[in-house]
């Protein structure tokens, strides 16, 4: 049984801005954004808690960027739907939603004349952090920064960038008991009344019609019919997973015909659903010692753990320079490789390529958002292999998954781009183009799954052929 608090973790706190806070503040404010949710949010608990102390109500402003870097049409909407439902729980919860569309560091700024302290989530990518730089030196009261996107704080479980999987796990399971705690909501003790601050107001049949007004790129769909943003659609669907597909997740979960996935890397992304509490609710509805709870918490903590501390502490984690060095080298020594399979970025987005099995997972890219976790893998690998070098390859793996996945642009993301090309892996048997980077092959998938029936699962979900299925007959 996992234990349930309503005290935040001094570990999960760090005081931003050493400053007093404002004696004259009309409220306190929380600025969300990397966790959009009202409940098991500890940023938001701090806040209310930080309110209660000072028996002010609560503002929790949203700051939205028409131009957030690499997004489009597909992330904006799947953001604001999940956000329209926030603010209609925030405000049962007697907190004051504000959204602000601009500069989020310069619309914050704004908000926090009038506050007394303001806490702020934690981020792990450079937009955000340089977010928070530019905002510190606009505000002059007390900034608190909580973290409650990992299970384990990054800092507490390790204080450099981890080799491996193998390294991070003895240091995440040793703070685990301290951190898996279930978090207690605390009420309001001030509500808003009489408070009045602009902000613009949205409803969810309002969302396509103000989208259209956003300078953003357009082309890019929505997929709200395969996923919707939101808490209540990402708890309804992960309970679903535990209570029917859980049961054989470890067998299954590699097998790209089946949908024994929970789908809920979106939701991670947007944070929309808390980590700890997709953890906690596993293990009070499951036996703790059942390898299909194992093996899910393997990936939703540890492996997810390692990205998170890959971002955190390599500043060029969405370069080719991130890699280690012995693979930068394999793969430079092999440069110069005949490429037989050469194809362009062009070719590669419109899922041109002579290998059906690839064509359906980034068919399934481009139309749902999303991809079977065990077809990123093969995907990657083929775009390396098929590049006109190592680095091409690199930037064209990076372009198309945070162009077309809903989950694209999150250290989780960045981190499985990178082990494609060697990063968190040992090196391989040498072989030509990938050097001693690992491979994979149509063959494999062959022999391990199902792909004709994965590409026959692609078309019926998407409506789409998928280019070079006759090969297969």
């Amino acid at each position: 049984m996992v234990r349930s608090s309503s005290v935040i973790a001094d570990e999960r706190v760090e005081i931003l801005q050493d400053s007093s806070p404002n004696s004259d503040g009309k409220y306190v404010l929380y600025w969300m954004q990397s966790a959009q949710r009202a409940e098991h949010n500890p940023a938001l608990e701090f806040a209310i808690q930080c309110a209660n102390e000072a028996g002010l109500p609560l503002v929790v402003g949203f700051g939205l960027t028409p131009d957030f870097p690499e997004s489009n049409l597909r992330h904006y909407t799947f953001l604001l739907e999940g956000l329209v439902e926030t603010f209609d729980a925030l405000r049962r919860r007697k907190a004051l939603p504000v959204l602000r569309l601009g500069s989020p560091p310069e619309e914050m700024a704004k908000l926090a004349e009038q506050a007394h302290s303001v806490v702020l989530d934690k981020g792990y990518l450079r937009v955000v952090r340089e977010w928070y730089q530019k905002f510190k030196k606009k505000v002059k009261c007390r900034v608190y920064q909580v973290e409650g996107e990992a299970v384990v704080p990054v800092e507490v479980a390790s204080t450099k960038a981890e080799y491996a999987a193998r390294t991070i796990r003895p240091r995440i399971h040793r703070h685990l008991d301290d951190f898996l705690i279930d978090l207690r909501t605390t009420a309001l003790e001030t509500g808003p009344s009489g408070l009045e601050l602009d902000s613009v107001s949205l409803e969810t049949e309002d969302i396509p019609e103000f989208l259209k007004g956003l300078k953003i790129d357009q082309s890019v769909k929505p997929v709200s019919q395969f996923f919707k943003g939101g808490t209540v659609q990402a708890r309804t669907t992960f309970l679903r997973f535990v209570d029917e597909l859980l049961g054989d997740y470890d067998v299954q979960r590699n097998q790209p015909q089946t949908d024994y996935t929970s789908t809920m890397s979106p939701y991670l992304h947007y944070g929309m659903i808390s980590p700890v509490y997709l953890s906690a609710t596993m293990l009070d509805r499951c036996n703790p010692d059942d390898e299909n709870v194992k093996s899910y918490l393997e990936e939703l903590i540890i492996r997810r753990g390692l990205s998170q501390n890959f971002t955190h502490f390599e500043p060029k984690y969405d370069s080719f320079d991130c890699l280690p060095e012995w693979a930068r080298k394999t793969l430079s020594e092999h440069a110069e490789d005949e490429r037989p399979d050469l194809l362009t970025r062009d070719q590669m987005e419109s899922a041109s390529s002579r290998d059906p099995y690839w064509n359906a997972a980034q068919v399934e890219m481009v139309e749902t958002g999303y991809m079977h976790n065990y077809m990123r893998m093969y995907w990657g690998k083929k775009i390396l292999e098929w590049s006109a070098s190592p680095r091409e390859g690199y930037e064209t793996t990076i372009y198309l998954n945070n162009k077309y996945f809903l989950d694209g642009r999150d250290p989780a993301s960045f981190g499985n781009v990178a082990w494609i090309y060697g990063l968190h892996d040992r090196a391989w048997q040498e072989r030509a183009i990938y050097g001693k980077i690992r491979t994979m092959t149509a063959g494999g998938l062959e022999r391990k799954n199902d792909p004709k029936a994965y590409v026959e699962k692609v078309e019926e979900r998407t409506g789409r052929d998928v280019e070079g299925k006759d090969w297969l007959c």
